[in-house]
């Protein structure tokens, strides 16, 4: 941004060294991703107006990755996952929609395709919400909003859809 420090430019009267300016950079990030306080020196509203630019960009991402997740939500999927993601740095696209879509599921609010795309994944794969998702190798059965599916020698099937 113009008017922000550089390396050796004078800041609050002393110069910048390569710790105070990873410093900053580091609380301009966490502003812009994960809810952190605007860090002194930058005007609010470029600074939010970056934040939403991301928020956008990351939900757009994330429906690549959860198509039916943000099919089922329609035009309430922006609004939906920016309030969702405003405080959270993330994890990932998947992993991202991953945990989206659990709380909503715990909300009983998740719509019936993505009840059907989690209910898909996790027959398909483990996620413990910390770690990567990682393919299961044995048959599995999982539930999610009414929906059923079954994975069995790596083909997941849905067996029963979500009520609609």
């Amino acid at each position: 941004m113009a008017g922000d420090p550089v390396d050796g430019d004078p800041v609050d009267g002393g110069p910048v060294t390569g710790g105070d300016l990873a410093a900053r950079q580091a609380e301009l990030v966490a502003a812009l991703v994960a809810g952190g306080p605007l860090p002194a020196g930058f005007a609010p509203a470029p600074v939010e107006a970056a934040r939403r630019a991301l928020l956008r960009k990351r939900a757009g991402d994330v429906a690549r990755h959860w198509p039916l997740l943000a099919a089922g939500l329609g035009d309430a999927w922006a609004a939906t996952f920016a309030g969702w993601a405003a405080g959270r740095p993330t994890s990932g696209s998947l992993r991202d929609g991953w945990d989206l879509a659990r709380a909503l599921r715990d909300r009983g609010t998740l719509p019936p395709l993505g009840a059907e795309e989690l209910a898909a994944r996790e027959a398909a794969s483990r996620y413990d919400g910390r770690t990567a998702p990682r393919p299961r190798r044995l048959p599995a059965v999982a539930r999610a909003g009414g929906a059923v599916a079954a994975q069995l020698a790596g083909r997941v099937r849905l067996l029963r859809p979500a009520p609609r």
